[in-house]
């Protein structure tokens, strides 16, 4: 699970021009402006994806990804992967090795175009389909340019495949084992008609798919243009000083950052799977070994994989430690396979974050690999201290819904009107941003007229919840409430995941944020279009919402740690009427630094925002808040005797 370039003894800055050249075949500047270049041609092929995109996933999402792998030769090194879905560029380097090893090197030619999209061969879940092209240069394999779009449906049980009530890899939808779609630019016919025999949606899905192998293409043009300008050996050279730059820059900032030791946490990962509200939930462990440059990630104590579709696999659990260490440790320099070179990764077998065929269905996997990051964050924030990063809401809550227009059309939404987005804990740089994809992703939030032009339902809110983030001296982001009315009848999958403990734990002395929760407001409740208003929010919420998950006052159905837990799953697909509101709330994120240290005029401003109550502000931040922030906000003051009075009580109580 490493990069298999092996480390050079001498570092790259210590090396002659002479040394330089004899290692990578080229001299410093070609290689920096190669690297650079690849990158430039990943993000070509990802523009080119997204201009032409059919299907909201791609379009709206950005869930796509496209890398460089170098060839058998070098042991298939990936200098480059693009900006766009994190999620993907932890996989696709192991998806391609994986793929072409199976397939067999041997058996390509130049203008193939090879496909997979098991989750077991290369992570993510079934309608990540990952595409791969060899670049052939002379009659041998030079590299390969690789697309991994995001398909609308790959069939299952599920419309759109998401769902965590699906019970095995059958249900999960259509595996494709490494073969063939195209054979020297010609399409294979039996390929293309085993997706459509199998897929909804097709008339999204060939445009789709088209467009990625015509990026390929202009992969492969603008990758033999550059061994053409540069020179074959340049190339390759460039490909391993962009590993090795990776490895280094990232095993120095382990090394200067963080004691030799053991740090250990543990996260309930999963309230639950999708077959019973089990006792205990399912959990992640995290012990992290770390002495000089190198590092061993064990998971070893997780939970058992679940009876659902819930589970990672783990290459995804490989992507979730490398981006946790590049937040932590390595910002700067480039993701490349060379990231992983001095990190061990230890998971256990058929758990919940390296789960087995048959039972153990992968699709909702970045549920588990989000509580991966999440608890190594937790596991080194005090060792990091003032470097620490607070924990993020968590939990994606996706929303899946499906039905038909009034002419019988067919309509699919993914990933749009849940708890897709929310807050960041926050850093010692600063407050933590409130509307956010999660750690892993880096995707676009579908814009709210995009959702409404495709399908029969109006987004009402997106707003911020006062105190919901974790106070701090830097505070954790806001959690957010949607909601969200669907016109027609409507077939619902909801998947809130992580609410029964707090998500957004602080850092470094900050405070541990709320959980959030998920509800359906009927028409009989509350009648949008007959109001003529929003559904009331917070303590007026109607109280004949039915909950969905969370733990909830059983009177007031509102967020409470001592409530009810409701299992997400003991509805498992929710059947409206029109004008019924979807609401969900996410969690917050987690604060960094003391609470009582932050200035009172940020409090104060923080309360003028939205963001704290004038309650909030006195019981949380010691902060004494006169005047009305609804109606005279610029008019806000701090009462500075009264709140340097109540915070030297505070910090006396503590």
């Amino acid at each position: 699970m490493t990069d298999l370039i092996e480390s050079p003894e001498t570092r790259i800055k210590d090396l002659s021009d002479a040394e330089f050249e004899a290692r990578y075949n080229c001299e410093r500047f070609t290689a920096s402006v190669l690297g650079s270049r690849f990158r430039y041609l990943v993000q070509h092929m990802c523009t080119g994806l997204l201009n032409n995109a059919f299907s909201v996933i791609l379009r709206d999402w950005y869930d796509f990804a496209a890398t460089i792998s170098g060839p058998p030769s070098m042991g298939y090194p990936m200098p480059a992967v693009s900006n766009s879905l994190v999620l993907f560029i932890g996989t696709m380097g192991e998806a391609v090795r994986n793929a072409v090893t199976e397939y067999g090197p041997e058996n390509l030619r130049q203008g193939d175009i090879l496909m997979v999209n098991d989750p077991y061969r290369c992570g993510t879940h079934v309608n990540d389909v990952c595409f791969i092209r060899p670049v052939f240069y002379e009659g041998e394999i030079v590299a390969f340019v690789n697309l991994q779009p995001h398909m609308l449906d790959m069939g299952g049980v599920v419309p759109g495949g998401f769902a965590g009530t699906k019970k095995d890899v059958f249900e999960n939808g259509l595996v494709i084992a490494p073969q063939l779609l195209y054979r020297e630019d010609v399409p294979v016919k039996h390929a293309w008609s085993m997706i459509f025999d199998n897929a909804r949606f097709g008339g999204l899905l060939l445009p789709d798919i088209k467009t990625t192998c015509e990026n390929l293409r202009l992969g492969e043009r603008q990758m033999l243009e550059t061994i053409e300008r540069y020179g074959l050996d340049s190339v390759h050279g460039a490909m391993r000083y962009s590993c090795d730059v990776s490895a280094e820059t990232m095993g120095d900032a382990v090394m200067d950052a963080v004691p030799d030791g053991v740090y250990e946490a543990e996260d309930l990962a999963l309230d639950a799977d999708g077959q019973a509200d089990d006792e205990g939930g399912l959990k992640i462990h995290v012990k992290i070994v770390k002495k000089g440059r190198r590092v061993e990630v064990d998971l070893s104590g997780s939970s058992r994989q679940a009876r659902t579709s819930i589970n990672a696999g783990y290459l995804d659990t490989k992507t979730a430690v490398g981006v946790a260490f590049k937040y932590l440790f390595d910002p700067v320099s480039p993701f490349t396979s060379g990231a992983y070179r001095d990190i061990d990764i230890v998971i256990p077998e058929a758990s919940i974050c390296n789960a087995y065929p048959m039972d153990g269905a992968i699709f909702l996997y970045w549920e588990s690999s989000m509580s991966v990051l999440n608890t190594i964050f937790r596991a080194l924030g005090d060792a990091l201290g003032e470097k620490a990063i607070a924990p993020d809401f968590n939990c994606l809550s996706i929303h899946n819904a499906n039905g038909v227009l009034e002419d019988g059309t067919p309509w699919l939404t993914a990933a749009q009107c849940g708890g897709e987005h929310g807050p960041w804990g926050a850093t010692s740089h600063g407050d933590a941003d409130s509307y956010q994809v999660f750690y892993l992703a880096n995707n676009i939030d579908p814009a709210t007229e995009a959702i409404e032009a495709d399908i029969p339902a109006v987004v009402l809110r997106k707003e911020y919840m006062p105190d919901s983030g974790g106070p701090g001296y830097n505070r954790g982001g806001a959690a957010v409430l949607k909601d969200t009315l669907f016109s027609r009848d409507t077939d619902h999958y909801s998947m809130p995941l992580h609410f029964k403990e707090p998500s957004g734990t602080g850092v470094n002395g900050g405070g541990s944020a709320g959980s959030g929760g998920a509800w359906v407001i009927e028409p009989e409740v509350f009648d949008v279009p007959k109001e003529q208003n929003l559904p009331p929010k917070g303590a007026a919420s109607p109280k004949d919402a039915i909950p969905v998950a969370g733990v909830l006052n059983a009177d007031t159905k509102l967020p409470d740690p001592e409530g009810e837990y409701y299992y997400f799953a003991r509805v498992p697909i929710w059947k409206t009427k029109p004008n019924t509101v979807f609401r969900y709330l996410t969690n917050g994120g987690g604060g960094w630094g003391t609470a009582l240290d932050r200035e009172p005029e940020r409090v104060m401003v923080d309360v003028r925002d939205g963001y704290v109550s004038i309650e909030g502000a006195k019981r949380d931040y010691g902060v004494i808040v006169n005047g009305d922030p609804e109606n005279d906000p610029e008019g806000l003051t701090v009462d500075t005797a009264a709140t340097e009075k109540l915070r030297e009580e505070m910090r006396s109580a503590a």
